[in-house]
């Protein structure tokens, strides 16, 4: 059986209607098999058309592993994702094609590489709460930045789900917010009372006039378009480097990771269930990102809040 036709059921038909896969996972496989089958046909000395499925091979595999880590300089986590990429193959080949059982159970036995997890930073309350009070109000964005860094606090969402919020994931009355996760799984949280006034506000008065393509966005950008992830993260960047004094440069930031202590009134339980990462990277997407305030802390710094515009007087933050 040719490789490519192989292939071409597993993205066609495996990923998408069987499995259900998302698009983000067939597009991270898409790379992956991007980068396999040119190594594959070079290492063998044959064409890529004329590429079998009995060529899967765990020398062939365990070459390919080497070489992302060798020549191409990818890390022990990439080199998982793309060999995680070939095992969904395998699978696919276990259910769909018996006949190729046998090559299926040769890819799956080869272990993932054990990899360093990176040491997570943390902040104290009274450097987030510096955090917070960086945010200009009076600037064109100020108080869309304010929300988001409340809204990463409160949810305990990643970035990239924040920026795909829509407006009618949020429910004013009940003050919930619906979260489109990983796996396309919707989770609903209940909002505090200080970050459903942020959000209204910000819907009311402060939300930029979106393109006809992004009027369901919940946040949208200068240009009228959706917020991305990269946008949250120059936020984040923004105020963590104006608030702190942090040494920050092009190759430290892509390790960088900052995690909130949770306050000393919750239980270690409830604490690990309320710390969440903000991890940035100069080229690589932002994946988390949390704020958390001691609720005493805000209390007593309340009266330190800038002059704001006359917009803003009679709300409280």
């Amino acid at each position: 059986m040719r490789l490519s036709t192989c292939i071409y059921h597993f993205f066609d038909q495996y990923l998408p209607r069987i499995k259900g896969s998302n698009r983000k996972t067939i597009k991270a496989y898409r790379d992956a098999f991007t980068i396999f089958l040119p190594f594959a046909s070079r290492h063998l000395g044959i064409k890529i058309d004329s590429l079998k499925v009995d060529h899967l091979s765990s020398g062939l595999i365990l070459a390919f592993l080497d070489y992302l880590e060798s020549d191409r300089g990818n890390a022990g986590t990439t080199r998982n994702q793309r060999l995680a990429a070939l095992k969904s193959l395998a699978k696919m080949m276990r259910f769909m094609y018996p006949q190729n059982r046998d090559t299926a159970e040769r890819i799956l036995s080869i272990l993932q590489k054990r990899t360093q997890r990176k040491l997570i930073g943390f902040l104290y309350p009274d450097e987030i709460f510096k955090i917070f009070c960086g945010v200009e109000l009076t600037n064109k964005n100020g108080l869309r930045d304010y929300t988001i860094l409340h809204l990463l606090d409160d949810a305990g969402a990643r970035a990239s789900e924040i920026a795909t919020l829509n407006l009618d994931y949020f429910n004013t009355q009940q003050k919930t917010l619906a979260i489109l996760g990983k796996g396309n799984r919707f989770r609903l949280i209940e909002l505090s009372p200080k970050t459903t006034e942020l959000i209204k506000l910000y819907m009311t008065k402060y939300r930029v006039k979106p393109k006809p393509l992004y009027q369901h966005r919940l946040f949208i950008n200068q240009r009228g378009t959706e917020l991305t992830r990269h946008g949250i993260y120059r936020i984040c960047k923004k105020y963590l480097t104006k608030a702190l004094v942090l040494n920050v440069s092009k190759t430290s930031i892509q390790s960088i990771a900052f995690v909130i202590r949770a306050q000393s009134e919750y239980s270690p339980a409830e604490s690990r269930s309320r710390l969440l990462k903000i991890t940035w990277a100069m080229k690589n997407p932002i994946h988390y990102g949390l704020f958390t305030i001691g609720s005493d802390a805000e209390k007593r710094s309340s009266k330190k809040v800038k002059k704001v515009s006359p917009k803003l007087k009679g709300h409280h933050f």
